[in-house]
């Protein structure tokens, strides 16, 4: 069974969100310039690249990132891609049958950019709109993850989508890199950094192919 990583690579050079810390990594120790070993220095926000959005990042004394069941991030999970150009409503997923599933990842042209390496960021990616997370809470779907840095529109007023996911125990992974990965079923393992009592975390994370 193949294993496909979709985690992006953390580089000086990958996008940030705007006015997040800017990704640093500084070589503090070098072998060739006669230091015992190599060593690097790492400067990043906690919502960096591939990472887990935790409750505590919206909500009042939400729950942190290392109190989420490790369970929620391995299992069977679903690739939904979609051809939207803004915002992914309720009616794309009645397209699709979420039966037996509750982790769901979706693929949209955002991941054309990491496969392209654009370090810009691009404030018109695509997202999830607040009818589509609803239907999504309804259907007790536990993990949703999509291919760019935030689930929600940038232009969004009061983080609603993050807020009512968030709120709802859905744990939410942004990120992704799904440009070589084709809809379908997949088992999802994804290893969120154990940051004590933080709003989110870094992580890798692998998709398994099925039987």
């Amino acid at each position: 069974m193949r294993l496909y990583d979709i985690s992006l690579p953390i580089s000086n050079d990958l996008p940030v969100w705007p006015g997040d810390s800017p990704i640093s990594l500084i070589t503090i120790m070098s072998i060739s310039k006669g230091d015992k070993c190599n060593l690097t220095k790492i400067e990043m926000g906690t919502h960096t690249g591939t990472h887990i959005d935790a409750p505590s990042h919206f909500i009042k004394d939400g729950a942190t990132v290392d109190s989420i069941p490790i369970e929620t991030f391995i299992g069977p999970c679903l690739v939904i891609e979609f051809d939207s150009d803004t915002l992914i409503e309720k009616n794309d997923f009645l397209k699709h049958d979420l039966n037996g599933y509750s982790r769901i990842l979706i693929k949209t042209k955002n991941s054309e950019r990491w496969a392209k390496n654009i370090p810009s960021f691009d404030k018109n990616y695509v997202a999830l709109g607040i009818d589509a997370a609803k239907y999504l809470i309804e259907r007790n779907i536990s993990l949703i993850g999509i291919d760019y840095l935030s689930i929600e529109a940038f232009q969004s007023d009061g983080s609603p989508v993050h807020k009512l996911l968030l709120k709802n125990n859905v744990a939410v992974l942004e990120g992704l890199n799904l440009s070589g990965i084709k809809a379908g079923a997949y088992e999802l393992i994804c290893m969120p950094l154990n940051l004590q009592g933080c709003d989110g975390a870094p992580a890798r994370v692998l998709l398994r192919e099925q039987n």
